[in-house]
């Protein structure tokens, strides 16, 4: 997979259309999917946060755990703010959730404790004043920041499948067991991307200097897409070169156990480790401080690169760091059930991983 075989396919830098390839490949193509629809209801669709620590109940921060649907995460923490008498700032979460869904996380709020506060007289108060549940309240001595979480677990009911319930269990549950086995790419959600895309047009003009976006957070979230964007086109295209089970000198790789990453320089030693799942490669969130691959991997990433006619310089000025992310996505504890209402599938995910990439190659029903 050469630099200029891994371009042939995409479109120009300065034509949009560049940026409407957000088609991926499945890792399952022979197997059919079973269709059906998703988030019929926001129960459909359940979130819980696996956290990476509890709280030790002592401490300037008072963690919340609650449920709720209909509401995007920063809402529920201005409102949080706000019933506690507090500013925005000083409440913390480990990561965003899905506003269509039904999601349980742990939120933390900087307040100094007063003997008076009874966690459960606090509980019951937080629950009256919002429109969640709460299920508990502790203390603890940091705040909650972006990542501080093990991953996700979700339930997921898939509604209306193309097959009688029993068939549509089997089938997905053929699906499942081969990616158990092989892995699959850790694309980013279509969500991400905003409707048609937008959010990653608006990315790119933003790096162009095409665009000025006052507001901070819109521009981190703009700026975000696009370098998910570009991510999930570097994942295809090694996907679609046979390259996702095989490692290649250059290749920036993380140990799965601990999150170290180093050089490959041994890719046939190191390509039994990926198929062991004791490694996988990292692909590019692009950026002025982003590790750089070696070799051939570097090749790759810098014709990617240079399609969109970026430079580090397009990422400094905007101060986007860059980083890297997982590129081979293992999924834990799969189960799938036929009900009467459809197929039932459980499951737990790393941080940053989406469930719509196991989803799509059970469904396959993209658009």
């Amino acid at each position: 997979m050469s630099a200029a075989g891994a371009g042939a396919e995409a479109a120009g830098p300065d034509d949009p259309r560049h940026l409407a390839g957000l088609d991926l490949p499945y890792r399952t193509p022979e197997l059919p999917g079973i269709g059906g629809r998703l988030k019929v209801g926001p129960r459909d669709f359940r979130v819980t946060e696996l956290p990476a620590y509890d709280p030790t109940g002592a401490g300037p921060h008072l963690y919340v755990n609650l449920s709720r649907a209909g509401y995007a995460t920063p809402d529920i923490a201005r409102r949080l703010a706000r019933s506690l008498g507090t500013a925005p700032a000083a409440v913390g979460y480990a990561g965003l959730k899905d506003k269509e869904a039904y999601t349980t996380q742990t939120f933390s709020v900087w307040l100094p404790e007063d003997a008076s506060d009874a966690p459960e007289a606090q509980r019951a108060a937080l629950e009256a004043a919002l429109p969640v549940q709460v299920h508990w309240v502790s203390r603890h001595r940091n705040r909650l920041k972006p990542g501080h979480l093990r991953g996700n677990a979700f339930e997921i009911l898939i509604r209306d499948p193309a097959l009688p319930a029993a068939q549509a269990a089997a089938g997905a549950a053929r699906i499942g067991a081969r990616l158990a086995a092989i892995g699959m790419a850790n694309f980013f959600g279509p969500q991400r991307f905003g409707r048609a895309g937008h959010n990653v047009w608006q990315g790119w003009r933003l790096l162009r200097a095409e665009l000025r976006e006052p507001r901070a957070w819109l521009r981190r979230l703009y700026l975000s897409a696009y370098q998910s964007y570009l991510c999930n086109q570097y994942l295809a295209r090694r996907q679609r070169a046979g390259f996702l089970d095989r490692m290649v000198a250059g290749d920036v790789a993380r140990k799965r156990a601990t999150g170290g990453m180093f050089l490959v320089t041994d890719p046939e030693r190191d390509t039994e480790r990926l198929q062991a799942g004791e490694i996988s490669f990292t692909a590019p969130m692009f950026g002025h401080r982003m590790w750089q691959p070696e070799g051939e991997a570097g090749q790759w990433e810098a014709g990617l690169a240079a399609e969109a006619a970026l430079t580090a310089q397009d990422w400094r000025r905007q101060r986007v760091k860059g980083t890297r992310r997982t590129g081979r996505l293992w999924m834990a504890d799969l189960e799938i059930t036929g009900t009467e209402a459809g197929v039932r599938c459980a499951f737990a995910l790393p941080k940053g991983s989406y469930a719509t990439t196991l989803l799509r190659e059970i469904m396959k029903n993209d658009g």
